[in-house]
């Protein structure tokens, strides 16, 4: 049955080539069959191959399927060719799986829109990329998914471009991940130059053959892979095209944040672990990128008022916390976690999207409030959610998040370890905050007063199952030593240990948070005083990074085309044409129609041409 493989992704493009050629024409409920039923076909045949896989696994723990030679230059042959192992079998079932609830949601969500079929055509186009990105055996394959995925969420993310707002937020994002997918393809290039190949499993054997640990070739591929890594990712330095990205539907954001484009620079890291490996300075990068974006996103998520917003720099967030497990040697776990996340963060983004819905396209918490008895439901399901999010004792988040922890520390990493249960702080102060300040209290506008519920399958069904995913996932084994590597610690005590500690850590967030809800004074003193209002303000505006690129490149590039608006090189070579055309003018003046002007420029003619003969 694995050779079906292909079919994951086909089902996906498929169903974006139907709803593209249809332009239009179709009705809603034939576009929402087609986009939500081409995924589902997807998650089906994934669950299918899964069980196969995990039952009856294949020699080497891995199955490899060539479709076809895409090109053959030179001895450069690279090939289509899938790749099935625990690694993309994991990712597969997040991709398809959340991705199928997704888009069921959005059934429902985007019911009136005038581009519904366009929206599912989008939508589809976005997972047949990030399938592709994960199935391909070899970096070239992955790296047309990879600008697959930047390409299909500037158009998700400004699917609304009418505001151009939206259109400014869909450049952002693709200018931004741009950036990062040039590191990316010059570190593909140095790959190939040194070790004559881009197949991921032939790459890792040669690099180790080839590379010492710690070579400056191995560090300087590892640092560019990183560069990549980090623009899709969202990661320091390149993080700030993720708020912006809540200028798509809702569902765009769940996708986004949840199942794909985020987790694509986790995966890549993963997938490259060897190479890693060899790279200890960039090993280390990758932790310390991820500790400190996760800190930077969690005092950010502290401070803002839109529901989309906390959600998004908690994304952020939470992938820090899978690079800080990359970089700490915890590769499992980090992959780990990447599933739980899914789980309870696209539970979370529809969730939000019910409470959007229900406020009339409200975002800000603070006009709404009481929530919890107006849509109970939505209510109960976003209260899972972040419980998974804070790693509430036995929810998934809870085993993956303190995997995270205690390998970090048992590796010796103990930065990352004391920086990942700040975080953890954080997340438990921010999630809380969002919860008591969205459904507690009363409400505070009518908008919040006359809150309406969801209604319909459509909406129901992914939340509940989101929500028991979120609750259990934790309990899903991960066959992930087949593919990476594992450090086995056996003290059991210590680990115990840790675990209370992070609980504390935990609850001590919830419970600061529930204090300052019930004492509104103190947070609003604080803002008001000299100290605190400027770290408000420079949190809120995510510490000023728009600002400082703003300063550093946008204007000046700005000035630049201001300066040369007229574009000097252009303006050089525009010469030649112009002298061509100034003397063809020339002589067409010369086409009177005159007969006596042409007799007179036949003996002008001869005249001279005598001269000359006469002269010379």
């Amino acid at each position: 049955m694995l050779h079906l493989l292909p079919l994951v992704f086909a089902f996906p493009l498929a169903g974006f080539l139907i709803l593209a050629f249809a332009r239009g024409r179709l009705a809603e409920t034939p576009a929402a069959i087609v986009g939500v039923g081409s995924i589902g076909l997807a998650a089906l045949l994934t669950g299918a191959l899964g069980w196969e896989f995990l039952t009856r696994p294949p020699e080497g723990h891995a199955y490899t399927q060539l479709l076809w030679t895409w090109m053959s230059v030179d001895g450069f042959a690279p090939q289509f060719a899938l790749r099935l192992d625990a690694l993309s079998l994991t990712m597969l079932g997040v991709i398809t799986g959340v991705g199928f609830f997704i888009h069921l949601f959005a059934s429902w969500y985007m019911r009136g829109d005038d581009s519904y079929d366009r929206f599912f055509s989008y939508m589809n186009l976005f997972v047949a990329s990030m399938l592709f990105l994960v199935l391909g055996d070899n970096l070239l394959f992955l790296y047309f998914g990879w600008e697959g995925v930047g390409l299909s969420s500037y158009l998700l993310i400004g699917f609304w471009f009418r505001d151009p707002a939206n259109g400014a937020a869909a450049r952002k994002a693709f200018v931004v991940t741009r950036v990062g997918d040039t590191f990316m393809a010059i570190g593909l290039f140095i790959l190939y130059h040194e070790l004559g190949t881009l197949n991921i499993q032939d790459l890792m054997a040669k690099a180790s053959q080839q590379w010492a640990a710690g070579s400056t070739l191995a560090t300087v591929a590892a640092f560019l892979l990183l560069g990549g890594a980090v623009g899709k990712s969202a990661q320091l330095p390149l993080q700030t095209w993720l708020p912006d990205a809540m200028a798509g539907p809702t569902p765009v954001s769940a996708l986004i944040h949840a199942a794909t484009m985020v987790t694509a620079g986790v995966y890549l890291i993963a997938r490259t672990h060897v190479l890693f490996e060899l790279a200890p300075d960039a090993l280390m990068a990758v932790g310390w990128v991820g500790a400190i974006t996760a800190l930077i996103a969690g005092f950010t998520a502290l401070t803002q008022t839109d529901i989309k917003r906390v959600l998004a720099y908690s994304t952020m967030s939470q992938i820090g916390y899978m690079f800080l497990a990359l970089g700490a040697g915890a590769w499992g776990a980090a992959i780990f976690h990447l599933m739980t996340h899914a789980f309870f963060k696209a539970l979370l983004f529809l969730s939000a999207g019910s409470v959007i819905l229900a406020m009339h396209h409200e975002q800000d918490i603070f006009k709404m409030g009481g929530l919890r008895r107006r849509i109970p439901f939505v209510f109960t399901v976003f209260l899972i959610g972040c419980l998974g999010l804070v790693a509430f004792p036995g929810t998934s988040g809870f085993f993956s998040k303190d995997e995270i922890l205690w390998q970090a520390w048992a590796n010796g990493r103990h930065g990352l370890y004391y920086a990942g249960l700040f975080g953890a702080f954080l997340t438990a102060v921010y999630t809380s905050r969002l919860v008591f300040v969205t459904f507690f209290g009363e409400p505070r506008t009518a908008e919040a007063e006359h809150a309406h519920a969801g209604e319909g399958f459509a909406h129901t069904l992914p939340l509940a199952v989101l929500a028991a995913f979120a609750l259990f996932g934790g309990w899903i084994h991960l066959p992930l030593e087949t593919v990476l590597p594992v450090h086995e610690h056996a003290d059991g005590d210590a680990k115990h240990r840790l675990e209370i500690v992070s609980v504390l850590v935990a609850l001590s967030g919830i419970a600061l948070a529930a204090y300052l809800f019930r004492a509104p004074a103190i947070p609003q003193a604080l803002v008001r005083s000299p100290l605190g209002g400027a770290l408000r303000n420079y949190w809120f505006n995510a510490w000023g990074f728009d600002w400082l690129y703003d300063l550093l490149f946008r204007r000046p590039y700005l000035w630049f085309v201001r300066v040369n608006r007229n574009d000097a090189v252009e303006t050089v070579v525009a010469m030649v044409p112009g002298a061509f055309r100034s003397m063809h003018g020339s002589l067409a003046r010369t086409q009177t129609g005159r007969l006596r002007w042409y007799a007179a420029g036949f003996a002008g003619g001869a005249v001279l041409l005598i001269a000359a003969v006469i002269l010379l």
